[in-house]
């Protein structure tokens, strides 16, 4: 983690931003604008976005700047992704979007303190580093990505923590897909809480 960060949150690593459909859980389907930060010491192995890891590589932004792009866009729902989000305070980020009527979506693997004010929190957690037990509550959804067919096993210990109002979700990592596919559907058959999620913009060749 970048020690220029700032506590304040006035200026964040900023991997990449751009404006897209989002292609997972609930929100599958909706345009939103995504902030991707750099930064992460989770480590899942078969991550897809190993280059968000090390902040260093990414240029510290005013988050005020990023505001600004996001507000240029049609969709005022902006979703904060990474890398782990929580490494930095997003307060001052979300009530900025806030304030300009963008509402506020994070992906997060729950391993740091819940910092921000959020319109949907999507936790995903990981094996690599658990959730810290106090987010659980407080996701809106829950998307647990299936690698292995001990993953159905971790997914159920987890959705006992969450709220009773809480989407469920199973997903199979991208490059097990093929494998894991049949054996979610026929979990979900027999499962009916949990619900499948697809990776459609992989499929649908945007970002």
């Amino acid at each position: 983690m970048s020690v220029q960060v700032p506590e304040d949150g006035t200026l964040l690593p900023l991997m990449e931003e751009f404006y897209t459909i989002q292609g997972e859980g609930f929100n599958t389907g909706k345009a939103a604008y995504f902030i991707r930060l750099g930064g992460c010491d989770v480590g899942c192995h078969w991550c897809d976005v190993k280059e968000s890891w090390d902040a260093e590589l990414h240029p510290l932004t005013s988050s005020d700047v990023i505001v600004e792009n996001a507000a240029k866009y049609p969709s005022k729902a902006v979703v904060v992704t990474g890398g782990e989000p929580l490494i930095y305070n997003l307060e001052y980020l979300t009530k900025q979007l806030q304030s300009q009527g963008i509402k506020t979506f994070i992906e997060t693997s729950g391993a740091y303190p819940l910092s921000g004010n959020w319109d949907w929190i999507c936790l995903s957690p990981k094996k690599f580093k658990a959730p810290r037990p106090e987010i659980l509550p407080l996701a809106d959804e829950l998307k647990v990505i299936v690698f292995n067919k001990s993953d159905f096993e971790w997914a159920e210990k987890h959705a006992e923590s969450v709220s009773e109002n809480c989407k469920l979700y199973l997903q199979p990592e991208w490059s097990k897909a093929t494998e894991m596919i049949p054996l979610i559907v026929d979990y979900v058959m027999n499962n009916p809480k949990w619900e499948i999620s697809l990776q459609t913009h992989k499929y649908l060749n945007i970002p």
